[in-house]
């Protein structure tokens, strides 16, 4: 029996140890190992990992120990208490985060660091549900978003020749869902043991992100060449040249003493308009979490079991992501504009179909289209920022464009609280909203123009 438990051991490490090596001669593959991107990619899947033990440890006390009237009213309470000051501080992260171009490994960390504080604080109090835990999950909230916002600018920093950065994003993405799915797994077996235990496990995993983040390249910290984008100005102000105004001509110098008109136009026409058609689908992403959380709940799809309803939805917001990651991985877009447009037009049809034939295919659908069309069309953003956004201010693009998106997001989420648990009207809502963005989108397209050619990256 010894025997046969010591080979059945050394048998299980050789897996074990085999599927690192090939985890990590993925993540490698393709010069990331050399320029660092790699370590970025372990970083992330950590992040991914420990985010969703804690989402799993707040779901079980806020969502599903309590009747489903109760449980709207704690998850109203929690988007009262952690969204709407997380509204107010996200726009604050951006251009805090923009004044610590040399702190970026160090931001990484503390963010890390936070969670692991928050998480094992939230392990003494989660049984309860009670008020405590509310500002601990906004600190949670907070820190998260801050190392989301860290991350997409420090990508392009890490950025190997031979990667472009839709696939570098889409690997980092990739890396991230399968930690999810694997995390959701590991959550689900420790909540077994107590409430409380997944919140120790995204302790440790915060722990161990914490110490991984100072083992990021030096080149993450370098700041050398990049200066602040203007994000919110018609004209820039001195010293900031190469970035495109209008229709492709350099902004005119302001006068002395005059302040630019405030308005998101300095990153280029085509920038704004993907970042607005992303929006409406971050929003509708928001919203559907929401929104078919407790609709299928109360009245689940095609006489599902309500657990079972709710596991089919998630299964296939969880596909579609991971298959916009693999198609931004695959795919070679020529013109992100009409693939960003594309994206927005089959998430609002889908969305409209599942509004006018409510049930479980539908509904399946319409998660599984939302995820992909947001994964895609932020692996087309991130394609625009890199065409069309200079060098020296790309990586502070990055900031602003990840914050107006995690916003996005937020009142998305309180659209899908507040409105009554009808299927056809919640969907009917979403369809209009995505409807009219799309039109905006389609105007704006007509106006911008397609260009049909990769253009280098600009460097100011």
């Amino acid at each position: 029996m010894v025997r046969t438990a010591s080979a059945a051991g050394s048998r299980t490490g050789k897996v074990v140890h085999g599927t690192g090596r090939r985890i990590r001669r993925a993540t490698a593959a393709e010069g990331a190992g050399e320029s660092g991107l790699a370590k970025l990619i372990e970083l992330h899947a950590l992040n991914a990992f420990g985010d969703m033990l804690i989402t799993v440890a707040l779901a079980s006390t806020i969502f599903f120990s309590v009747p489903t009237g109760e449980a709207r009213g704690r998850v109203a309470l929690y988007l009262l208490v952690t969204m709407a000051p997380f509204a107010l501080l996200a726009p604050v992260i951006g251009p805090l985060l923009d004044r610590l171009p040399h702190g970026r490994r160090a931001a990484m960390a503390m963010s890390m660091l936070a969670r692991a504080v928050l998480a094992w604080t939230m392990a003494g109090v989660v049984t309860g549900g009670g008020l405590a835990l509310y500002p601990e999950a906004l600190g949670v909230l907070v820190a998260s978003k801050a190392y989301g916002v860290v991350r997409s600018v420090v990508v392009p920093r890490l950025l190997p020749s031979r990667l472009s950065l839709v696939k570098a994003n889409s690997r980092v993405t990739l890396a991230g869902l399968l930690a999810t799915m694997v995390a959701a797994g590991v959550g689900g077996l420790l909540h077994l043991i107590g409430p409380g235990w997944p919140l120790r496990g995204a302790f440790l995993v915060f722990v161990a992100g914490t110490l991984m983040a100072f083992h990021l390249p030096h080149t993450v910290d370098s700041a050398k060449g990049e200066q602040r984008a203007v994000l919110h100005a018609e004209e820039h102000p001195p010293g900031h040249h190469g970035v495109l105004h209008g229709r492709g001509a350099p902004a005119p110098e302001p006068a002395a003493g005059q302040r630019p008109k405030a308005s998101l136009r300095t990153v280029g026409p085509s920038v704004i308009l993907a970042l607005r058609a992303m929006a409406a689908m971050r929003w509708l992403v928001g919203f559907l979490v929401m929104f078919l959380a407790f609709l299928l709940r109360e009245e689940p799809v095609g006489g599902l079991q309500p657990t079972l309803a709710l596991a089919l939805v998630a299964l296939a917001a969880g596909t579609g992501n991971a298959i916009g990651s693999a198609l931004g991985s695959w795919l070679r877009p020529r013109s992100p504009e009409m693939t960003v447009t594309a994206m927005l037009l089959l998430a609002g049809s889908a969305t409209a179909a599942a509004a006018l034939w409510y049930g479980t295919v539908t509904v399946v659908t319409v998660a599984a289209t939302a995820g992909t069309a947001a994964s895609l069309g932020k692996l087309s953003l991130d394609a625009l920022i890199q065409r069309d956004v200079p060098e020296s201010v790309r990586t502070s693009a990055f900031a602003r464009s990840e914050t107006l998106l995690q916003m996005s997001w937020v009142a998305g989420g309180a659209v899908g609280i507040l409105l009554p648990l009808n299927g056809a009207l919640g969907l009917s809502v979403a369809a209009a909203v995505l409807g009219a963005v799309l039109l905006w989108t389609l105007r704006s397209l007509l106006r911008v123009g397609v260009r049909h050619r990769r253009a280098a990256p600009r460097v100011a």
